[in-house]
């Protein structure tokens, strides 16, 4: 099992959910779009590769360590919400409420993991 690496892309994916809330926050603000080919579509590519590579391990470690209150549903839920968001993060029209919501799911999960990987 990766531990070292499987910590490092949570944390990437903790900084992505971060910039994604900041810059929900930011657009909102001013009421713009993002740019899709400048902005969207590089961050959005970023969360995906990510994802792709943590999802795996992440899955793997929790049928192996059965952390207390992470599943492996939960983990794969979370992949696909941070992509999520890391799209809809430029579009000021998303809703508020579960943008925020997917926000604070994916900061639980990830902080969870964190929290677990540095016991180990």
């Amino acid at each position: 099992m990766e531990i070292n690496n499987l910590k490092k892309l949570t944390e990437q994916l903790y900084t992505f959910n971060n910039d994604a809330h900041k810059t929900f926050l930011k657009h909102r603000e001013t009421g713009e779009k993002g740019d899709f080919f400048k902005e969207v579509k590089p961050f959005a590519d970023q969360v995906k590769v990510c994802c792709d590579q943590w999802e795996p391990l992440a899955v793997e470690w929790s049928m192996q360590e059965k952390p207390k209150n992470l599943h492996p549903m939960q983990i794969r839920n979370t992949a696909e919400n941070i992509q999520m968001v890391s799209i809809r993060a430029f579009f000021p029209e998303s809703s508020l409420k579960r943008f925020n919501s997917h926000i604070q799911s994916i900061d639980f999960i990830l902080r969870r993991m964190l929290e677990e990987l540095a016991e180990e």
